[in-house]
This record gives structure tokens, C-alpha cells and sequence, in this order.
């Protein structure tokens, strides 16, 4: 019979990926996830029954331990930018992992990967970042050969980044940003899935890796990039700290008083993020040691902010049609 792989978060940015290339492997892979009815789209990344999203609440022990056993191998790729009611950045980020990693090890499940993030530290100034790093704790705790993933930004066709702000380009002639000289490496999500699966097949060592592409920018240069790839002219425009944390305050009250229907744009705890550069660091074991050859973003980014251009799918069409007429 073949192996099995759990999947937290399975359905999620980074989770299909992973699911897909372990369905390609010949792996069973179960996705675990809150809503599997929300889910089914994965399903076709392998032969019928192959690939099935199945109920899990990773705040709860009987419920992890359920989707766990009989596994080979877990993956776990829950994590929360901003916490919403029960699933707070304590919750998902710290205790989870150390759920997820005490019941695999109770299972005897061989192995583990962990994505976390490039910045997870004990004393960083920002609750996600130590958050992480305690869910990292928790995971070598019980699983100490677990292989732990930190990537930088992720993008790829399905991210909430290079699309939330090609998407905001397209509302007025500027673009504001907080933390404009912040570096960043961003890393193709396939390659953070490729890195995974090495780590489930047993095809790398554990420990921790740190995920970055060829391309070191700020966050202002990765803006100006995105905009030449949408073809908008914006003027990116740096919010100071302070005017920034007022938004944040009253995004935060507004989300209150609406019951979550006005969405928060920005957080206290993302600004105390995007003041501290988010590079793969120097001595840190990467994509290299895994023999994986990073992917650049322009090879990847006009695939699919295409459609913020402003005629779209038609915009080259366009040009070459003036082109004609000019010459």
C-alpha cells in the first residue's frame, strides 16, 4: 500500500502545492482542513481517493490525533496573519505545532515538516514572530529531526500579496506602503512545496532551512516591480510609523463595531513586521542545500498580475496594435 501524508492546511496558498507534488509522488495524501466542502478542489490532483480533504480542528487533540493516524509523514502549513476569534496567533502558531508534533510522535509517524517564517524569533517585537518561533520550539520538542521551512514572502498565482497590491493599483494615482525600505527575498511557492517534499520523501535532514528567491529588494522596488508588470504608473508613497499604527487602530475599531465585515487592512503587530528586513540570512541552510534552484520572480509575476493591467488580457494586443500604427 501506498504512503500516506497529513496535510494541515492543505487547501491553503502553500498546502496545494505540496499536496499536488506528493499526489504526483504516488503518495495517499490527506488534507486537513476546517471546511472540507471548501476543499474538494484538490482532489483532482491525484487518481480517485487519492487525495481527500477531511475534517480537522488543530486547536483540538482528538481531532488532530484522528487525521493523523495511520500517517507517514505530516505537513503543517496552518498559520494566521491576524488573529480572528479562537484562532489566535497563540492558538494556531504556537500550540497547534506542538499538538500536531506530541500526536505524530505518539502515532509514530516518521517524519515532519513545519513551515514557518523568516523572522521567527523570541524576542522579536511582533507577536507573530514569536509566536513562530515558539511553534518551532514546540515542534522539536516532540519531533526534534522535523524538517522547519521559513520562507520569506511567498508569491505565485494564488498569493495575498502581489495581488492585493496590484489590485490596489488600479483604485487612485498613489500607492501607500509602510516600511518602504524593509528588504525582502521573495520565494516562488512551488520551490517552498518542492523544499517539503524533500523533506517528506526523507530526501534532506531536518533542521531549519530559510526560504528566499535570487532577488534581495525593498519593499518600495518589489512595488515598483509589480506596478511595471501591471504597466501603471503610482506614485508609492511611505507612511510614517505613527500615521500608520492610527490606521491600524481604527481599522481594528471598525472591524469591531461591523462585525468583520470591514476587513483590516493593517495591523499593529504587520507594522512591527515590516520594520525589520526579512532575508534569508547569511549563515542559514537554504534552497541551495536542498539542491533546489530558486525561481526568479520575473519569470513568474506577468503569468498572472496580467489581468490588473488596465485592458487586461488585451494590453499587449494593444501595444503591438500602436506599434503597427507608429510605424
Amino acid at each position: 500500500m501506498s504512503q500516506m501524508v497529513t496535510i494541515f492546511g492543505g487547501s491553503g496558498f502553500v498546502g496545494r502545492y505540496i499536496a499536488r507534488r506528493m499526489a504526483q509522488e504516488g503518495w495517499r495524501v490527506r488534507v486537513a482542513v476546517r471546511n472540507p466542502n471548501e476543499a474538494m478542489y484538490v482532489r483532482p490532483y491525484g487518481s480517485v481517493g487519492q487525495v481527500e480533504p477531511v475534517f480537522c480542528n488543530i486547536r483540538d487533540d482528538a481531532s488532530v490525533a484522528a487525521v493523523t493516524a495511520g500517517a507517514d509523514a505530516v505537513v503543517n502549513c496552518v498559520g494566521v496573519l491576524d488573529e480572528v476569534g479562537k484562532n489566535t496567533f497563540e492558538a494556531v502558531q504556537a500550540e497547534a505545532p506542538g499538538r500536531i508534533a506530541r500526536l505524530a510522535a505518539e502515532h509514530g509517524v516518521s517524519r515532519m515538516v513545519h513551515i514557518s517564517s523568516i523572522g521567527a524569533s523570541g524576542n522579536s517585537a511582533s507577536e507573530y514572530s514569536r509566536t513562530k518561533a515558539a511553534g518551532e520550539a514546540a515542534v522539536l520538542e516532540h519531533m526534534p529531526d522535523a524538517m522547519i521551512l521559513r520562507p520569506s514572502i511567498i508569491f505565485g498565482p494564488e498569493d495575498d500579496f502581489f495581488n492585493r497590491f496590484a489590485s490596489m493599483s488600479r483604485l487612485g494615482p498613489v500607492l501607500p506602503v509602510v516600511g518602504a525600505d524593509t528588504l525582502f527575498q521573495p520565494v516562488f511557492v512551488d520551490d517552498v512545496a518542492a523544499a517539503a517534499e524533500k523533506g517528506v520523501l526523507g530526501a534532506a535532514d531536518g533542521g531549519v532551512y530559510e526560504l528566499g528567491g535570487p532577488d534581495k529588494e525593498s519593499f518600495r522596488e518589489l512595488m515598483q516591480r509589480m506596478l511595471d508588470v501591471v504597466r501603471r504608473r503610482r506614485l508609492i508613497l511611505n507612511m510614517p510609523n505613527w500615521i500608520a499604527r492610527i490606521m491600524a487602530f481604527t481599522f481594528s475599531v471598525a472591524h469591531v463595531l461591523t462585525l468583520g465585515i470591514i476587513p483590516k487592512a493593517i495591523t499593529a503587530d504587520q507594522i512591527k513586521n515590516l520594520a525589520v528586513d526579512n532575508v534569508v540570512a547569511d549563515d542559514a541552510k537554504g534552497l541551495d542545500d536542498l539542491c533546489i534552484r530558486p525561481t526568479a520572480m520575473a519569470a513568474i509575476l506577468p503569468d498572472y498580475l496580467w489581468r490588473f493591467r488596465p485592458s487586461g488580457q488585451y494590453d499587449a494586443i494593444k501595444e503591438s496594435a500602436k506599434n503597427l500604427r507608429e510605424s
